[in-house]
């Protein structure tokens, strides 16, 4: 569990109140079609689309066949507002070159999820199409982000390895060890301190650590947008005419 510890870099109150109102009236504020609407929750993505891979993202070769690595198809800018969000992540320096984004690693890609209450995520890594670094801002709720081993010779099997509390307005920073295993959300619309408490990574580190101590206290889960930024090394330009052609030019493009 050590190992995990060392690869996690939690921060709370990264992100103010105001910046927190300011970040979530843009969230709201996009466009209905830049949601996309999936099972467990909606997302929005910004910098552009990853492509390539056919399924095996990353992978030199499988079966004896070369696979084509996954790279981000940039047919967008990112918005001011979100480029706001990575200079403050950039400027910050967490102690750790594991956990802190060098200059040429900038993020260039950002996930929009929406967590309604009972709403989650399975257990996933985010694979080898980005630099194994994550950097997730919490707005609006908290939730708590579980970590698994898994086992090589069988994928289907894993094993509990801890839980991060993520408060409202929080930062973490995933990497190494942590980047390589399983993370996910549990779908419950409440957490229990009694529940929870002993596997948090981070109950020293929470802006409230007392809150650890009462067994009987109930966390609720209110709606939660979380972004989720990275960087995606392999990158490739969509040319102007193409982009244009699909998207009927940059006047109708609304990344702003």
């Amino acid at each position: 569990m050590s190992n995990i510890v060392e690869h996690i870099h939690y921060v709370p109150d990264f992100v103010t109140e105001e910046e927190e109102r300011q970040l979530l009236e843009r969230v709201y504020g996009v466009p209905k079609p830049k949601w996309r609407e999936l099972a467990r929750r909606r997302l929005q993505n910004w910098g552009g689309t990853l492509v390539g891979g056919g399924g095996t993202v990353g992978a030199e070769e499988k079966d004896g066949k070369k696979q084509q690595k996954q790279y981000l198809l940039q047919d967008e800018q990112l918005p001011e507002w979100l480029e706001r969000c990575i200079d403050k992540i950039m400027a910050f320096n967490s102690g750790s070159p594991l956990t802190t984004f060098a200059t040429e690693h900038r993020p260039n890609h950002v996930l929009v999820n929406e967590y309604l209450p009972g709403q989650g995520i399975m257990p996933h890594t985010d694979g080898p199409a980005f630099f194994p670094l994550i950097s997730t801002i919490s707005l609006g709720s908290h939730t708590v982000l579980d970590f698994y081993d898994q086992d090589p010779s069988n994928a289907s099997h894993r094993t509990f390895a801890g839980s991060v509390l993520l408060e409202r307005r929080s930062l973490v920073l995933i990497a190494g060890h942590a980047y390589q295993m399983l993370h996910g959300i549990d779908e419950r619309k409440t957490d229990q301190i009694g529940t929870i408490g002993a596997s948090l990574l981070n109950r020293d580190l929470l802006s409230n650590p007392s809150i650890v101590m009462d067994a009987q206290k109930e966390l609720i889960r209110e709606t939660r947008v979380s972004l989720t930024i990275r960087n995606v090394p392999m990158t490739k330009r969509l040319p102007s005419m193409l982009k244009n052609k699909l998207f009927g030019g940059a006047g109708n493009r609304s990344n702003k």
